[in-house]
């Protein structure tokens, strides 16, 4: 196991590849060698210290994928911050939630994200902000709030300027910096990122450096990552996909990373194009939109050879798409969650493609699975339905100032994940949707992914979602969301015969509804309780629910 500081791994890959590209953007015309990157990661660091930012010390970073998020994220490090991560999506109520729950200091943004105007919101929460002397705020709401910094080259009031902070480093010695990192240990408390909050507030997720420089290691390894590699990252570096099964990966391993800012498929394709990527990360929506997007023939993915799929169930078809089209003969898949780091299993490049396309793979080194029944907590047998839990390196130190819901999550040192899954003889574990995702119609277990997976092989569907829905004779019924391929049609009743003539009568959905756009979180997962509400809704306005 790796017992460094992110400060010591990107030292030693920048000695060990010095001249090597570390971090490209295609459409920025940047390109920094991984001896320009840390230096510049240095230079940061020091600016940092010199704002006055101790060790333990939270900074919130609110930005979609800019270069700056890239520095702050190893810069935080190497002087022991915590880089608190602020989901993209959020506006004035949730942004004051993160601030304040987390214990911020410092926050660093960007202008603006689709349609929130972030300087306008950080005005919002903060009223006092627009009087006061850059890095001297006093707020009544926030009283930990003291500097609010903007990525960008618009002066505003009360906000330092990035690029201040970087020339606040030039007065700082090289020793004062190394005399902070001596103070770090691998166990400290390096990233905070806040759950996405589907159910309650969100919670702030506690990891240390060993936590997810171990799981990018490893993750890395099975995608057989190495100095020659170049990653395109779509994904947003907020989430735990972005800034450790991506960044870190890649600084792990000494590959380049070649992030997209906001996500676009058409981008996507243009950097594996022009770049030449040999991998690239992405959630099963994102391959969905590259794949059909009407200019992906242009474009050559011929020299991909792997990434990772996760975030969400990964249909059989589209991972067989992405082998295939988009010539990803190594792609993997990836199960896990934020609380441990984030991955628990993962497919091998050298799994028979059965393996890599119906499972999520077998458990990471040093990571213990155990599938149990969620009302006993016994363990249960090979093929038996029940909730994952997982022990190991990569568990989460706990959540931030809640002490009641981390000895939920975690008791005798295992960590519950609310999946529902089942494991075959081999090891291989299957995911079969959340434990309070699944169906029960009229005492049947019906489990939303199987019908799922059933329903992609129509040849008229480019997605599809299953959920349960309350019925009064049997408890729940099967309703099914379906998002048809460009220039298709199709009527509720054909779907339903192709399902009558493949699958249990039980498993049917009794109810369809079409649809064009999808409840998305920021990461681009398919909320699937937003569907579950609006399948209500329609069914209330059909007069078919009380």
């Amino acid at each position: 196991m790796i017992t460094k500081t992110m400060g010591e791994v990107l030292g030693e890959t920048a000695s060990k590849y010095p001249n090597n590209d570390a971090l490209v953007y295609v459409d920025r015309n940047l390109r920094y060698t991984y001896k320009e990157f840390k230096e510049k990661c240095d230079q940061l660091a020091k600016g940092l210290l010199k704002l006055g930012i101790k060790k333990g010390e939270h900074v919130a970073v609110w930005a979609y994928n800019v270069p700056e998020w890239i520095l702050l994220q190893f810069a935080l490090a190497k002087i022991g911050a915590v880089l608190v991560t602020v989901n993209t999506y959020y506006k004035a109520h949730e942004l004051e939630y993160v601030l304040r729950q987390s214990d911020s200091t410092t926050l660093f943004l960007v202008k603006g994200f689709k349609d929130v105007d972030y300087v306008e919101t950080i005005y919002k929460v903060v009223p006092e902000l627009k009087e006061s002397s850059p890095g001297e705020l006093k707020s009544k709401k926030l009283p930990l709030l003291r500097r609010v910094i903007f990525i960008g080259k618009e002066k505003h009031p009360g906000m330092l300027n990035f690029s201040e902070v970087m020339d606040l480093g030039k007065g700082v010695s090289d020793e004062e910096l190394k005399e902070r990192e001596k103070e770090l240990d691998c166990h400290d408390v390096v990233n905070m990122q806040y759950t996405s909050g589907t159910t309650g507030f969100p919670k702030g997720v506690m990891l240390t450096h060993y936590n997810i420089i171990n799981n990018a290691y490893w993750v890395g390894n099975y995608m057989r990552l190495t100095e020659k590699d170049k990653l395109c990252i779509p994904v947003p570096f907020f989430h735990c996909f972005g800034c450790v099964l991506s960044t870190l990966n890649c600084v792990t391993h000494g590959a380049t990373m070649v992030p997209i800012e906001i996500f676009d498929a058409k981008k996507v394709l243009q950097a594996i194009h022009k770049e030449r990527c040999t991998a690239v990360n992405g959630v099963p929506t994102m391959f969905v939109r590259e794949l059909n997007h009407p200019d992906f023939d242009k474009y050559d993915m011929s020299s991909l050879r792997t990434g990772i799929m996760a975030g969400a169930p990964c249909p059989v078809e589209l991972m067989k798409r992405v082998i295939e089209d988009m010539h990803a003969k190594e792609i993997t898949i990836c199960y896990g969650l934020t609380e441990a780091s984030p991955v628990i299993t993962q497919t091998r490049r050298d799994d028979p493609i059965e393996k890599r396309v119906e499972t999520v793979g077998k458990p990471l080194p040093y990571v213990e699975v155990k599938i149990v029944d969620p009302e006993t907590g016994k363990e249960l047998p090979p093929n038996t339905p029940g909730e994952l839990i997982a022990k190991g390196y990569n568990v989460m130190k706990g959540y931030y100032k809640m002490p009641e819901a981390t000895a939920k999550a975690i008791r005798d040192g295992w960590l519950y994940t609310k999946d529902l899954a089942k494991m075959d003889e081999e090891g291989y574990i299957y995911i079969l949707g959340r434990v309070d995702d699944m169906i029960i119609r009229g005492g049947e277990n019906v489990y939303p992914r199987e019908i799922e997976e059933f329903l992609y092989r129509h040849p008229k569907i480019k997605e599809v979602q299953v959920v349960g829905v309350p019925h009064k004779e049997y408890g729940e019924e099967v309703a099914a969301f379906i998002q048809l391929k460009e220039g298709e049609q199709a009527t509720e009743e054909e779907i339903k015969e192709y399902c009558k003539k493949n699958i249990a009568r039980y498993k049917v959905p009794k109810y369809i509804f079409f649809t064009d756009e999808w409840p998305l979180t920021a990461s681009g997962k398919i909320q699937k309780f937003k569907l579950r509400e609006i399948a209500k809704e329609e069914l209330k306005r059909r007069g078919l629910l009380e």
